[in-house]
């Protein structure tokens, strides 16, 4: 089992910043990507960011130049620090982790509950 836990969300003004953090806890052999999607009131979930193990980086253009993925491998959590907010960043973001349980099963999805960000005057 694997549990992905967010924190970080809240209320902004437009021009704010804020980080959202996820751990990952449980029995697992790796994480190969993890990473950040969101979804708006009445929008289909939508991938914001994604990070793999060995740095490779996936970015929504609507987010590019604000926004930025790390992670901390040692660790098990991923970060998204998000800049210059706009007020149609507004949406419930998931965590999300592509998890290998052992070495040779192939990776499952994991996402977290949703934490929601508020960007609002």
């Amino acid at each position: 089992q694997v549990t992905l836990v967010e924190s970080g969300g809240g209320l902004v003004q437009p021009g704010g910043s804020l980080e959202l953090s996820c751990v990952a806890s449980g029995n697992f052999f790796s994480i190969p990507t993890m990473g950040w999607y969101r979804q708006a009131p009445g929008e289909q979930r939508e991938l914001v960011a994604t990070l793999t193990k060995s740095s490779s980086t996936v970015l929504a253009d609507s987010v590019k130049g604000r926004f930025t993925i790390s992670r901390d491998n040692a660790k098990n959590t991923v970060y998204l620090q998000m800049n210059d907010l706009k007020t149609e960043d507004t949406a419930l973001y998931f965590c999300y982790a592509a998890v290998r349980r052992t070495m040779l099963r192939n990776a499952v999805d994991n996402w977290g509950p949703g934490i929601q960000v508020t960007v609002s005057s």
